[in-house]
């Protein structure tokens, strides 16, 4: 066995960073939208206005090499460097950890179980840490790249009580975070209620991610009981004084 399954030294980190600051503050670099150059200067960014970790992958599930982009964003920061993979294609030992995405509000076969089946093989050969993740895809008012590419449908906004059905199946099924997710562009990110009532109901770590424009939005996850709350689109801007904001708000017991 893979003695890195085991130690789970990186989800601990965050876990602690999270209960000491108030919440975790991740940020996504996608491989479809960001160069290996661009990602450096965008790690170094991120280091320097107090985020907490860096997320590599995409919702489209290009496959190609992530080892370039994920070595550049790790030689350029001492961030523990995760894969948000959008399948199978989407690996690479020069990350920390890896989100093991199982999409429970698909019906979806192949984002249930299928491209989970032909990388664990591969994952078994890298000693890269694995982190068990429900993730659930919640209503945003647009059609977002994940939920056409899987071809899903959504948990409604207003069904709290769905939501937190599937992470109770979740945590019941062994995972060990559970990961709210509107999407890339979402036109509106998950509801702040939603997010408290999975946390208070599962006591698993939250993640939330998508349509997090604004630092009054990233604290309100983060006082709603989010581990990590997750911000896309917006070091694409190269915003520093934003990005700073953004952490502020979300440790908001620093």
């Amino acid at each position: 066995m893979n003695p890195a399954v085991e130690t789970g030294k990186v989800f601990s980190s965050l876990l602690s960073a999270s209960s000491r600051q108030g919440s975790a503050f991740l940020v996504l670099v996608d491989p479809d939208k960001t160069s290996p150059s661009q990602a450096r200067s965008l790690a170094k960014l991120a280091e320097e206005s107090g985020v907490d970790g860096l997320l590599v992958g995409g919702s489209q599930g290009f496959c190609g090499s992530l080892d370039e982009l994920a070595a550049a964003v790790k030689e350029s920061t001492g961030l523990p460097v995760i894969l948000f993979p959008g399948s199978a294609c989407q690996l690479s030992d020069r990350a920390d950890a890896i989100l093991f995405l199982s999409m429970l509000s698909s019906r979806n076969p192949q984002y249930l179980i299928g491209e989970h089946v032909k990388a664990a093989p591969v994952l078994r050969r890298m000693s890269i840490e694995i982190i068990p993740t429900a993730y659930l895809l919640v209503e945003s008012g647009t059609l977002t790249s994940v939920q056409f590419v899987t071809q899903s449908l959504p948990i409604p906004r207003e069904k709290v009580d769905l939501a937190v059905a599937h992470a109770l199946a979740g945590k019941y099924m062994g995972m060990r975070l559970v990961y709210l997710e509107a999407g890339s562009g979402a036109a509106a990110p998950v509801p702040a209620e939603m997010v408290q009532g999975v946390s208070l109901t599962t006591d698993l770590p939250v993640a939330v991610g998508g349509g997090v424009r604004t630092p009054e939005q990233a604290g309100r996850f983060a006082r709603s009981g989010a581990s990590f709350v997750v911000v896309g689109n917006v070091l694409e801007t190269g915003a520093a004084s934003l990005v700073k904001e953004l952490a502020a708000a979300v440790h908001f017991r620093k």
